[in-house]
């Protein structure tokens, strides 16, 4: 009676195992991938998300406001060289934000965690809420990030921007100069003095992280404050 052989087990060969690896590299490769896609894209909604909110904020604050300074108004008066516009922008000894009391003084105003406490150079401390509180950084354990002072930081990286506009009231995507009017045609037209136009609010946010070079625009709200 003949011995039956056993049959030595097979090794994998080199490239087998080289497959092998490829297969599963290119696996673990995807999962990352995804995995960052995933945060990207969780990463975008929340600033998306943010952004929206930061400018829907400033709409709720000055919802109430006039158009133009309810004291002075805005006209054009002749000072020997033509007719020189008035009361557009801030006015005399408004220096902070709760100053503010027309729409028009909100024009080119941006509010940041840079900004200073002069208004004059264009810019306050930021973002804000719709009361005009400068919004806090909040640590994910729900406590503010404080200064060296012990301070509360403002909302990091974002800001608000606000743009002012007069516009055609027979065409909303027609801007006019501060200082146009619409000349009166006796007896049938009065015209339109200057601060009798529609004005369009735009508040733009922006957000610049901590490896970006700038601020990124992240969403822009736009409304029209009727004559």
């Amino acid at each position: 009676m003949r011995a039956s052989r056993r049959r030595a087990a097979r090794a994998f060969t080199l490239i087998e195992a080289a497959l092998t690896t490829v297969i599963i590299g290119v696996g673990v490769l995807a999962l990352i991938e995804a995995q960052q896609t995933f945060m990207r894209a969780n990463d975008w909604s929340t600033q998306a998300a943010t952004a929206t909110y930061l400018a829907s904020e400033i709409r709720e604050m000055t919802r109430t406001l006039p158009r133009h300074d309810p004291v002075t108004g805005l006209y054009t008066a002749d000072d020997g060289n033509g007719a020189v516009l008035h009361g557009w922008g801030r006015e005399p000894g408004e220096t902070t934000l709760a100053d503010l009391d027309d729409l028009d003084d909100y024009d080119g105003l941006i509010l940041r965690p840079t900004g200073t406490a002069d208004i004059e150079d264009g810019d306050l401390p930021g973002p804000v809420d719709a009361f005009g509180n400068v919004i806090p950084e909040i640590r994910a354990d729900g406590t503010a990030l404080l200064d060296t002072d012990g301070f509360p930081l403002p909302l990091q990286g974002w800001s608000q921007r606000i743009t002012v506009e007069k516009i055609d009231p027979f065409n909303t995507g027609l801007v006019r100069s501060k200082g146009y009017l619409v000349p009166a045609v006796p007896p049938d037209y009065d015209g339109l003095t200057v601060d009798q136009f529609p004005m369009r609010i735009t508040v733009e946010t922006f957000f610049q992280g901590i490896f970006d070079s700038e601020p990124h625009s992240m969403t822009r709200v736009v409304w029209i404050v009727p004559q």
